[in-house]
């Protein structure tokens, strides 16, 4: 299940890029060689890269990818080590319930029950926003795995 996740996530990545290029590159084009920018090609390279940048959050997160400080642990045993990566994973896990999924599902409600449109392309923000409950799911769903992996 994991490793499909990682694939369709890795996909919709490449996708997502693909078209924030060909955006990009057709906004350069309309600015300096037509001399009429277009006018939405900006705000949809600022959500696409939204998306970009939160779907990778989770990408990362699943393939163990991130940054992290790990000087102090790798320098005590093993079974310390194992108790702080639970520890860790548990602290992720409700921080990514509680900012990703709780917030992120309030700030999708929120933007739907106001109505709120982006000015260039009439999306409805909640759109945009919705990326970051889904977001929030799959880290959760890898930081469990991460988990059950740990104890077993």
């Amino acid at each position: 299940m994991r490793s499909k996740i990682d694939a369709v996530l890795s996909k919709t990545l490449v996708l997502i890029m693909s078209i924030m290029v060909i955006n990009v590159l057709w906004q350069v084009f309309t600015r300096y060689v037509t001399g009429n920018p277009s006018s939405f090609t900006d705000e949809l390279a600022r959500y696409l890269m939204i998306w970009i940048g939160v779907l990778g959050a989770a990408y990362v997160s699943g393939r163990n990818l991130h940054v992290a400080i790990d000087i102090l642990p790798k320098r005590q045993s093993k079974k310390i080590q194992k108790n702080l990566k639970i520890i860790v994973t548990i602290l992720i896990i409700l921080f990514v319930f509680f900012a990703f999924v709780i917030g992120g599902s309030r700030l999708v409600y929120i933007s739907y029950v106001l109505g709120q449109q982006s000015p260039a392309l009439q999306l409805p923000l909640a759109v945009v926003y919705i990326i970051i409950p889904i977001s929030g799911l799959l880290i959760m769903f890898y930081k469990v795995s991460d988990l059950k992996n740990l104890k077993s």
